[in-house]
């Protein structure tokens, strides 16, 4: 008796799906939030190096997020 082939389960890193864009979104709220911690353990230590750098995180998630916001208004 033939045994049947398994079925076929799609990959997630072909072509366009719709969890890529979520999975980018959610990468960014976790880069906005280090960075927001960041800066607030440079805000208690007195650390502004420490703050900038968090300052810097949070606006190039928010940069990141503006463009997938971008991407999906013209889907």
């Amino acid at each position: 008796m033939p045994r049947e082939a398994p079925a076929r389960i799609p990959h997630a890193s072909r072509g366009s799906t719709p969890g890529m864009s979520t999975d980018d979104k959610a990468k960014n709220n976790l880069e906005n939030a280090v960075g927001k911690g960041k800066e607030k353990l440079g805000d208690a230590t007195n650390d502004d190096s420490m703050r900038n750098e968090g300052k810097a995180e949070q606006s190039k998630a928010d940069l990141k997020q503006a463009g997938e916001k971008a991407k999906d208004a013209f889907k």
